[in-house]
């Protein structure tokens, strides 16, 4: 899509809005890709049917911001109107007030060319629950807050009660984090296959085993170096979690060693929370989970994304629906008693009757966490590559509804909600729980609420506080981090500077 802007009009350079535009573009028109022409949009627009030109008009009272937005269909002209005043405001506050207008003009025009709205209305961007947090916290009522979604961002009823109830637990635990208090993330890029969905960086240990032992020996350095810097500044690990890949695709001795690492380094003597993706069922042995309640780990995942098989081949997975249960079976018999299990709406050669047994099967197991996801195609992935026959986003609609309507029958509550680039129907991924089950780092990874460590491959550390937002990125291939380690180490460091300003 040609996007435009009036250059002499917008306040800043234009530069500056291609991303909003860019963002309600994909939510509108999914399957486009924009573009920037050099030259000034023909004074003649007409034939013209994959365009939008924004411009800026600033009168006494009011400023107009307008998408006029071409398509096939024909165009539409959608108009949002501010106080002038506000132009005279601050640098950045006068970014995000036309930011704003321009996308819910963009917005009008191309609902208005659809010919309906999507269920997020106007709401881009992964955290559609930051915007009820931050009214809930700034003392409005629930219902305002959902007011709020539904008339600024024409969000739907449903949608906007959803974030809400997810705000509440982001708040919740915003009121339960202490100053001296951080998260800690542990990677683990490996797994047995790699899913036809997956875009992480994570190798088939098929092929790479030679890799594994090395990379736990750098994991167990940036551990010590990690508990050094933290213990240094009088910072404490307040929930802990391992993820992938599939860490259950190391050893019992590789993580025994691991965690036994952790718990000698690490300040976790007010820890309250400790997870460990089992992920995989083809990865999970007695022995395996015997190390990891020994060492503390209370909540596990372990995640059948379908107990469809047909489905489970289409994805690449090279286990059954009856390893599933087999595996949350010798989890429970083990004593864990806070399983997370996955489900992904919109998986190839799925339907939604298929989506609705695997549901009921997973509910039929009792899992304390149920965390449904819509699959997003993602860049790299063999799914995106190779295509697949897909439900459509109206089924994939379908599935979502009939799981928050069959999760709440059977008690669990929306607890943590985030988006993606590129999912079935624009729609979302929601963590449920049972009431009093609510994983502590799932809130404050995505509500970003405090500090997040993250150690391996492919780990962001974002450090917060005193309104500053610090990203830390690590070498995101195995190879890569083992070979830049020394320097993975010194960035921990940074850690230091962030905290002692």
């Amino acid at each position: 899509m040609k996007l435009y802007f009036a250059v002499s009009n917008f306040p800043w350079e234009p530069q500056r809005y291609h991303y909003a535009a860019e963002q309600m573009m994909l939510t509108l028109f999914p399957g486009e890709r924009p573009e920037y022409p050099e030259e000034d949009p023909p004074r003649d627009m007409r034939g013209e049917d994959n365009a939008a030109i924004f411009t800026l008009h600033r009168g006494k009272k009011l400023t107009n911001v307008s998408a006029l937005v071409f398509r096939h269909r024909g165009w539409y002209n959608g108009v949002t109107r501010f106080p002038s005043e506000k132009l005279d405001e601050a640098p950045e506050a006068v970014y995000h007030t036309v930011q704003h207008a321009l996308k819910l003009a963009f917005y009008k025009a191309g609902t208005a060319l659809l010919g309906y709205e999507p269920p997020w209305g106007a709401l881009t961007g992964v955290r559609p629950v930051k915007l009820p947090t931050r009214a809930l916290l700034a003392g409005e009522t629930p219902k305002q807050a959902q007011k709020e979604l539904e008339k600024e961002y024409h969000v739907s009823p449903e949608r906007a009660r959803l974030a809400v109830d997810c705000a509440r637990a982001s708040v919740a635990a915003r009121q339960s984090l202490q100053e001296d208090e951080v998260s800690l993330y542990i990677g683990i890029p490996f797994c047995p296959t790699r899913c036809a969905y997956c875009s992480f960086v994570s190798a088939d240990v098929g092929r790479t085993l030679k890799l594994v032992e090395p990379y736990v020996e750098g994991l167990l350095q940036e551990v010590a170096e990690t508990g050094r810097v933290l213990k240094g500044l009088g910072l404490n690990i307040r929930s802990f979690y391992m993820g992938g890949g599939t860490p259950t695709t190391l050893s019992a001795d590789q993580m025994d060693r691991l965690l036994s690492k952790c718990e000698e380094c690490l300040p976790l003597d007010n820890c309250t929370e400790y997870t460990v993706e089992a992920g995989r069922p083809d990865t999970i042995t007695r022995e395996k989970l015997e190390v990891l309640k020994v060492h503390r780990i209370g909540r596990i995942s372990i995640n059948p994304q379908t107990l469809e098989e047909h489905v489970l081949e289409a994805i690449g997975r090279k286990h059954t629906p009856g390893d599933i249960r087999t595996a949350y079976d010798l989890a429970r018999a083990t004593g864990f008693d806070c399983v997370n299990m996955d489900l992904i709406a919109g998986l190839p050669r799925d339907s939604f009757d298929g989506f609705a047994r695997s549901l009921e099967g997973v509910l039929a197991m009792d899992p304390e966490n149920v965390t449904v996801h819509t699959l997003a195609l993602k860049k790299g992935s063999a799914l995106m590559e190779s295509g697949g026959q897909l439900p459509s986003g109206d089924e994939v609609a379908k599935m979502l509804d009939f799981s928050k309507k069959i999760l709440t029958t059977r008690g669990y509550i929306p607890y943590y909600l985030y988006r993606q680039k590129y999912m079935s129907g624009s729609l979302e991924n929601v963590g449920w729980t049972k009431p009093g089950c609510e994983s502590l780092y799932n809130i404050v990874m995505m509500e970003e609420l405090h500090t997040v460590i993250s150690l391996g491959a492919g780990g962001v550390t974002k450090l917060i506080g005193g309104g500053k937002l610090l990203r830390l990125t690590n070498p995101k291939f195995p190879q890569d981090y083992l070979s830049g380690l020394d320097k993975v180490l010194e960035q921990k460091r940074e850690l230091e500077t962030f905290y002692q300003k």
